[in-house]
């Protein structure tokens, strides 16, 4: 037996080898995603991938075993997004339709991991690659977070997304008929579920007819594949809900939400992604420049992407831009949106759009969102637990092998070691000691500031 002070010592090769024996996590302040507030003084068992026991800390440490000395330090599950994307951006900076690439796929899930994020699904815009990408990931052959994807997802012509990807990167069926066969190329590739785009970019490209988004959700449902929808208007949102849509992928953010919708939500079982640091990345780093302070921001963002933050004019254009402050109407009705239906108890997840555009950066826009949320109204208990066990709720649905987001007997060793109390300011989930991921310590975690 030997008593590590801290698992950052660790190589992924000697965490890799040290899975040949239990490793304990001992002595930690655990938040397990449930909901439930903090216990103190648990240790929490991994093996094989797996957690094996959450017991109260030992008197006498037992044999055969590691030990990660957690005294003081907070153990949350791993973070999950229920909505990002891959190969998009080249170095988090700049769109081009040859990001699709097996370097810059995997270069992405490495980053969400090492901020500990360690399940992702990738929303729409993948290429076909993902799948192959996919099965390595289940041979073992692949690091970085786990992959679910909705494949290429589905638009319409000259509808969004409106995104510079290639176009073997989106469906884009002009009939029913050809969404119909576009559903049954997806699920013929066993995708995890089904993306829709059909919102009209505040009337500027056309939007997707509701007999082409009913064909793809009837078609999908047959083969039992839940469908989520790209959504920005309220009367969209309502009717795709009547269409039995199963996710709305963002906030409504064209006006309140009320009590009637909500409860319809609640009636049809459909799961709500705020996706918060959407509309917030378009001016944040202008508005508040010293977001871009810390080691934790830079590392994130990467050399590329900071040069174009801190050019000497972006700020001044940012602020000046048209949709900017259309942005900022958009943050303020999804935040009031997100609060109304957290309390009315619609069963909401997690996603941040990240990878999508330039400033939704994996792994740090998704502490981001979890700020977001608390600044909405809700408390750091809850979001926290929106990231793990809740968005681990939808990720059992969409793939019943994966039990993730709870630190709970049999659930997948995805963890963060924290050495601060994320229930006490919600900043704290940036001071990562150590992150697992299928029991496995993730080398290279970012700085803490």
């Amino acid at each position: 037996m030997r008593i590590i002070a801290s698992a950052m010592i660790f190589s992924a090769a000697i965490a890799a080898s040290a899975q040949q024996q239990p490793i304990i996590l001992h002595n930690a302040a655990l938040v397990d995603g449930t909901g439930a507030t903090a216990r103190q003084h648990v240790d929490i068992t991994m093996h094989k991938g797996r957690i094996e026991s959450v017991r109260p800390a030992f008197k006498q440490a037992p044999s055969r075993v590691e030990i990660v000395d957690c005294t003081g330090k907070t153990v949350i599950p791993a973070l999950i997004s229920a909505h990002s994307h891959l190969g998009i951006l080249l170095n988090n900076a700049d769109p081009s339709p040859d990001a699709y690439t097996t370097e810059n796929v995997t270069a992405a899930l490495n980053q969400f991991e090492r901020y500990g994020v360690t399940t992702i699904v990738s929303l729409g815009l993948n290429r076909d690659l993902v799948y192959e990408l996919r099965e390595q990931q289940r041979a073992g052959k692949l690091e970085g977070a786990t992959i679910l994807t909705a494949g290429r997802g589905i638009g319409v012509p000259n509808g969004a997304p409106g995104l510079n990807v290639a176009p073997d990167q989106v469906y884009r069926p002009a009939t029913p008929e050809e969404a119909r066969k576009d559903v049954n190329e997806l699920a013929s590739h066993h995708a995890d579920l089904v993306k829709l785009w059909l919102d009209s970019g505040h009337g500027k490209i056309p939007a997707m007819s509701p007999a082409i988004y009913t064909a793809i959700i009837e078609e999908a449902h047959k083969h039992h594949l839940k469908v989520a929808a790209h959504v920005y208007t309220l009367d969209d949102a309502r009717s795709l809900v009547n269409a039995n849509v199963d996710i709305l992928a963002h906030s409504v953010r064209d006006q309140a939400i009320d009590a009637a919708f909500a409860q319809s939500l609640i009636q049809h079982k459909v799961w709500y992604i705020p996706t918060l640091a959407l509309d917030e990345a378009f001016y944040l780093y202008a508005a508040s420049p010293e977001v871009m302070q810390s080691a934790f921001f830079k590392q994130a963002a990467g050399p590329q992407l900071l040069a174009k933050l801190t050019a000497t004019d972006y700020a001044e254009k940012t602020l000046a831009a048209p949709q900017t402050e259309q942005a900022k109407k958009d943050h303020v009705i999804a935040m009031k949106n997100l609060k109304m239906l957290s309390d009315a108890g619609v069963s909401i997840a997690f996603g941040t759009d990240s990878g999508a555009v330039t400033g939704r950066i994996p792994g740090f826009s998704e502490h981001r969102e979890l700020e977001d949320l608390v600044e909405a109204g809700i408390t750091p208990l809850q979001a926290i637990s929106l990231a793990t066990g809740e968005s681990g709720r939808l990720i059992h649905e969409l793939n019943p092998h994966l039990n993730v987001g709870l630190v709970k007997e049999d659930y997948s060793a995805d963890l963060i070691i924290l050495s601060a109390d994320p229930l006490m300011d919600i900043r704290n989930t940036r001071r990562i000691d150590a992150v697992y991921h299928h029991g496995v310590l993730v080398p290279n975690t970012p700085p803490k500031n």
